[in-house]
């Protein structure tokens, strides 16, 4: 039986002072959660995140970082680097990353395998845009794009890391999958892992929905057959909200 793992992505929000706040208000909340909780969080916020976060069952990740160890990439940041203050999760090749900043299926690859090489687990994000959804290129475009950011990886590695299916069309919009269309999805990326690295691999990988989940449907989207909880965006910032996502089989 897999877990449910519910990670909230704050994107460009939250200054250190708001983040040491939210994380002491959510803690209580969560405690007795049987899901994994996580929080993805801005550089500036990390080192605090993780000191408030300790002692308490919240896990700390970043939202992007660089495939090289070192060098001259000005105003990024390794994997080394989220490594040595004991981040435990970073998201790749989310849709803002590929859409504003020029990220590839061949950089999400080279992040993913950079991420094992530091022990962190990655949350890989795939999805379509609503023109490829119109077009009927859904199952064509996330297969695609899970290949190829998996490509290379041991089976071992495969199993360990975290797809999150975000249609693009429904990230801060308000708009949501209906649920049987989100599992159609989410289906489709686990037979395509079936198809290239076993049945066992793919049984046993995460696969989570994102795209404006909030209180009032996570319930209906995570007791779906493979959706394994979610990446939430709009709704992590928000105390109550998200601690209601997290417990949502209370």
């Amino acid at each position: 039986m897999r877990k449910k793992i519910i990670a909230g992505n704050w994107k460009m929000n939250m200054l250190p002072n708001e983040a040491i706040q939210f994380i002491e208000e959510l803690a209580p909340l969560v405690k007795d959660t049987e899901n994994e909780v996580i929080l993805c969080v801005p550089y500036i916020d990390l080192f605090y995140a993780l000191l408030t976060a300790q002692n308490t069952n919240i896990k700390i990740g970043a939202q992007n970082m660089h495939f090289a160890e070192n060098g001259a990439y000005t105003g990024e940041v390794s994997g080394k680097m989220l490594k040595s203050i004991n981040v435990e999760y970073v998201i790749i090749g989310h849709s803002e990353r590929r859409q504003y900043f020029n990220e590839t299926d061949e950089t999400v690859n080279k992040k993913v395998k950079v991420a094992f090489e530091n022990k962190l687990k990655p949350i890989v994000c795939v999805g379509e845009t609503l023109e490829q959804r119109e077009a009927g290129k859904v199952e064509e475009i996330i297969t695609n794009q899970t290949k190829l950011a998996l490509e290379g990886l041991t089976n071992e590695q495969v199993e360990n890391t975290i797809i999150a299916y975000e249609p693009i069309w429904a990230i801060g919009t308000g708009k949501t999958a209906t649920k049987e269309d989100a599992n159609y999805a989410v289906k489709a990326i686990r037979n395509k892992i079936a198809e290239i690295y076993g049945q066992t691999v793919a049984d046993g990988v995460i696969i989570q929905y994102g795209g404006s989940v909030k209180a009032s449907n996570a319930k209906e989207l995570f007791e779906m057959s493979d959706i394994d909880g979610g990446l939430v965006g709009g709704a992590s910032l928000k105390v109550e909200e998200f601690s209601k996502i997290v417990n949502f089989n209370k």
